[in-house]
């Protein structure tokens, strides 16, 4: 055991699970040995998904005290949660709000002398250094044992900048200003969705919504400051989050420089459909476990150029599908920091160039 390489999972959510599917898929590409996941709650309706991951090859691992319930529904546990995450070589947390921090602290302090990496998924600020794959990879060293993936907003918002406005580490950005309209949740959820549009708040007196705080920090660790802000609102809809952005610069652009850029940043996805469920769609028909890896979705005929130096524009957010790419990323620069950019391109066909 001590020479392989183990990804262990912690969750099967919105996150969770597509993550479990696709390392599955890809274990012999990511040269993976093996996939373990962690399962809360012994739920009777949660059985087809647990049962299908296993199918997959993962070996599922639950609390010490839930062995037997799990196999009163008809499943065999392989570990117990603190025994998966001491043999792991990666543990990647997609745990709620929260859930990260908490069990940092009770059990991933105590394996860091064993596990190479720690990864959390979206709110969880103070975890480890912030990452989302293609932006910051030069900020990640290798004393960075413990990384936050940034929510997928959050990523769709740092790719706008970073094709609009960094050159050769240079920092065009004047101001960018960010509306996030965000679903109302998942389709696999039913809980906390809104009957009608719901207005959020501004919570940072400088930068408005967190979403904002992110990704300033995220560039943070490439020591670039950014002028940004953000707002954000629900709406009554389960398909996609949607940004409204406007990047002001401080050197010209045209429409069709801006658009061009776009269609030539490898981690873009463009589109020229302007409904949402007709990307969100697409990306069922044709993305991994129905989620499409690109960090974005641009709808190029919304691009628009004010003053010779301002791009304004709606885009989709690939919910959770760019926060797995950077969860696979990060893992297999834990287990392959020489060659894991090789071994990630077997993920190529995910990244999508035109929805």
């Amino acid at each position: 055991m001590a020479d392989e390489n183990i990804v262990h999972v912690v969750g099967t959510g919105t996150i969770g699970e597509p993550l479990i599917g696709l390392l599955c898929d890809a274990k012999e590409d990511l040269s993976i040995d093996e996939i373990t996941f962690y399962k809360h709650s012994p739920v009777l309706t949660d059985r087809p998904k647990v049962k299908g991951l296993v199918k997959k090859g993962a070996n599922l691992a639950v609390g010490e005290g839930k062995i037997n319930d799990f196999q009163d529904l008809g499943i065999d546990p392989v570990y117990n949660a603190e025994e998966a995450i001491k043999r792991a070589s990666v543990v990647i947390d997609c745990t709620p709000k929260g859930t990260g921090l908490m069990n940092k602290e009770k059990y991933y302090k105590k394996y860091k002398d064993k596990v190479k990496g720690f990864l959390a998924q979206g709110s969880e600020f103070g975890f480890g250094k912030m990452y989302a794959v293609g932006i910051n990879d030069a900020a990640i060293t290798p004393k960075d044992q413990f990384i936050h993936i940034v929510s997928c907003n959050t990523h769709n918002m740092a790719v706008i900048i970073d094709t609009l406005a960094i050159e050769n580490k240079k920092n065009h950005l004047k101001e960018g200003k960010f509306l996030c309209i965000r679903r109302s949740n998942d389709i696999s959820q039913v809980k906390g969705f809104v009957p009608s549009p719901e207005v959020g708040i501004h919570k940072d007196e400088k930068m408005g919504t967190h979403h904002a705080v992110d990704v300033h920090q995220l560039y943070k660790t490439l020591d670039i400051e950014l002028n940004v802000f953000s707002s954000a609102l629900k709406l009554n809809t389960q398909y996609m989050h949607c940004i409204w952005y406007d990047v002001k610069l401080d050197k010209k652009i045209t429409k069709e420089k801006a658009t061009q850029m776009f269609i030539d940043n490898p981690r873009v996805s463009v589109t020229y459909k302007k409904a949402s469920n007709l990307v969100f769609s697409f990306g069922r028909e044709h993305g991994h476990y129905g989620r499409l890896l690109n960090q974005t979705v641009m709808v190029l005929p919304t691009i628009h150029v004010l003053n010779e130096n301002e791009v304004i524009g709606f885009c989709f957010t690939p919910q959770d599908g760019n926060s797995i790419l950077s969860s696979v990323s990060a893992a297999e620069r834990f287990l392959y920091p020489d060659s894991y950019e090789e071994k990630l391109k077997c993920l190529g066909p995910f990244l999508l160039q035109e929805v």
